[in-house]
């Protein structure tokens, strides 16, 4: 085996860490990825930082937290000046391209207020996130009152589908993301009762596989080193898998739905807004969860299958000896855990995410095949690839750490002690619900091994939970007494958190010690009162100088 001279960054969306059967699932079998697992190093203890699409990703792609760079919600543009992954590999010498989903929003205003072109080289990166495009797919085409969600979602593949034959307006629509009824009716799977339908497409022409070949378009024509982001956005709603993958789970191979009545009758307030919202209320009902779930497993297994075909390519075609591929999601999907839909709170369903890291170099096989215990965040990702591509470490720009030291067995933690992920639901009508500023729609988490806070802006109490006695997250222990002590702990280290100079990215440490080993050779004296109380050498410009009066010097009119 070779060292890793490019890196394969595979991103799923909304997949549940716990829905792989490399991570304990029962019956879903994941054998493509658990092979990639055993090759590499499984990381127990990844978490995102923010559990909403586009701000997780903006986290993921900057290596910083989300109100470091701002971007906290879908389609809050990144501002002009954050620095990305593909930034900072460029200039180690490794090219960043993107296949797939970002949710990323431009700058614009940024853009024009500093006089940059959109179609220009540069304009052109800062829209994408840092990245070079070969193709950018957010994988999402909703049509309403409104028009389009997104003008350009799904765009590419839309001409592929009508290429192909597929009819229609929005093909990725009417037959990606849909059924048909005997009588030619499009089945939407925004409907929920029609996820266990079969979505009406051929199963290699829909957006798994699709996205996977694209990914393999690229990798064929790249020259190295290259970072690739492929980023695919399944298992993400609309939940609807084509044959042969719908149907092939049933009731029986569900997980058991994660939730007790009390939790739901005691829960927190912003909480129990979110467990009583429409998509909260819909995934506590039985007949959705029903629906669901087996197309979820079933998207997933087509997942695993493509993962299977690129793994193999990957081999025939010599890029496994020599490159680094990286498997994580955004966030996971509480499928009715909790009380819950889709992705928005803390508990582990949706912060802990898979992470499967496969280095091919000869430094890495003293831990293929191990599971890892570290604390993890997603911004640790930057940070390793920059690593990887061989350049100078920034840690006053990138908050997250290599791996590549677990990975080559030289370490078994990360230099951290806590994990933090925050969640800004401005956006969302909660605010208006609770009677919540804009400015307190705030809600943060941090979590130790065995302990998570979460702690709310707009004065609600805290909520805390013991993730080594109750790791299903049932019981909030926020209110007992007899865990003030935790408490105070744990809100000792979010308020050292809170108060890192994170925004001081345009001098290291090593600027700032330098600036104080220079400080008094630059001719600033200040405070001394005699210069014989400082070295000589540090006021001989000022000691022994001859100046002549200024009336004699200095021409004046009367």
């Amino acid at each position: 085996m070779a060292k890793a001279k490019n890196i394969l960054f595979i991103m799923f969306d909304q997949l549940r860490w716990d829905y792989l059967s490399c991570y304990g699932h029962p019956h879903l079998q994941t054998p493509n990825i658990d092979k990639l697992a055993a090759q590499g190093v499984r990381f127990d203890r990844a978490y995102i930082q923010s559990p909403i699409c586009g701000a997780s990703r903006m986290s993921t792609y900057t290596g910083r937290y989300s109100n470091s760079h701002g971007a906290t919600w879908n389609n809050v543009p990144l501002k002009v000046g954050e620095m990305t992954m593909g930034d900072h590999l460029r200039k180690a010498g490794m090219d960043c391209w993107l296949v797939g989903k970002t949710h990323m929003k431009a700058d614009t205003e940024g853009l024009a207020r500093l006089g940059i072109p959109p179609e220009s080289k540069i304009g052109k990166r800062i829209s994408e996130c840092g990245f070079d495009v070969f193709e950018r797919d957010d994988g999402m085409r909703p049509h309403g009152p409104d028009g389009l969600y997104d003008d350009h979602g799904a765009e590419t593949y839309n001409a592929y589908l009508k290429a192909k034959g597929y009819e229609g307006d929005n093909p990725w629509h009417d037959y990606a993301n849909s059924g048909l009824d005997d009588d030619g009716n499009v089945e939407s799977a925004w409907f929920l009762k029609n996820s266990a339908k079969t979505a009406n497409i051929a199963e290699e022409d829909s957006e798994t596989p699709y996205m996977t070949r694209r990914g393999m378009e690229f990798i064929e024509r790249a020259e190295g080193p290259w970072c690739c982001h492929l980023s695919l956005i399944k298992p993400h709603w609309p939940y609807i898998a084509p044959a042969p993958y719908a149907g092939m789970y049933g009731l029986q191979d569900m997980l058991p739905v994660v939730r007790t009545q009390e939790e739901y009758d005691t829960a927190h307030p912003v909480l129990k807004a979110m467990m009583t919202g429409p998509v909260g209320a819909s995934f506590s009902r039985d007949e959705v969860r029903n629906a669901v779930v087996p197309a979820y497993m079933g998207l997933i297994k087509q997942i695993d299958d493509q993962m299977g075909v690129l793994f193999q390519w990957l081999k025939e075609t010599g890029r496994w000896d020599d490159t680094m591929i990286v498997l994580t999601s955004d966030h996971g999907d509480y499928l009715g855990d909790h009380w819950m839909g889709e992705k928005q709170f803390f508990y582990d369903t949706s912060t802990r995410v898979p992470l499967i890291i496969y280095d091919p170099s000869p430094e890495a096989d003293a831990t293929r095949g191990t599971v890892s215990d570290a604390l993890v965040e997603s911004i640790d990702l930057p940070a390793t690839f920059l690593d990887v591509a061989g350049g100078e470490a920034v840690p006053h720009i990138l908050e997250g750490h290599s791996l590549l030291p677990i990975l080559h067995g030289t370490a078994t933690e990360t230099p951290r002690d806590y994990v933090i992920c925050e969640y800004d639901y401005s956006a969302t009508t909660l605010p208006k619900t609770l009677g919540v500023p804009i400015t307190q729609a705030q809600i943060f988490m941090l979590a130790t091994k065995d302990w998570k806070l979460i702690h709310f802006d707009g004065g609600f109490r805290p909520m805390l939970f013991d993730l080594k006695n109750d790791p299903q997250e049932l019981v909030d222990l926020a209110e007992d007494a007899a865990y003030a002590p935790v408490l105070d702990d744990l809100y000792a280290h979010f308020h050292a958190w809170a108060l890192r100079p994170s925004r001081r990215t345009t001098c290291s440490e090593a600027d700032f010690a330098e600036m104080r080993a220079k400080s008094r050779t630059t001719g600033v004296v200040l405070g001394t009162y005699d210069e014989t109380e400082i070295a000589p050498d540090l006021v001989r410009h000022y000691v022994g100088r001859k100046a002549r009066p200024w009336t004699e010097t200095v021409n004046r009119t009367e």
